[in-house]
């Protein structure tokens, strides 16, 4: 028994209507703003802050870096 690969061509393929792709890039042109106005700054304030609670932390344990008097 062999099994047969299934082959779909672009006349298989049902072609969305314009109103259908408008309602779809409204919506990624919202994803796209909620990211970039957003998430995107929300995350690099949420990693520099991650960052420097880490260094100061780290410091509060092992002292400050440089020489040791």
């Amino acid at each position: 028994m062999t099994a047969h690969p299934i082959s779909l061509t672009d006349e298989d393929l049902p072609m969305p209507s314009p109103s259908e792709d408008a309602g779809g890039k409204r919506r990624e042109r919202r994803l796209f703003l909620f990211l970039v106005i957003f998430l995107f700054p929300l995350l690099s304030v949420t990693l520099v802050g991650a960052y420097g609670f880490t260094v100061w932390f780290l410091q509060m344990l092992f002292g400050p870096p440089g020489p040791p008097n």
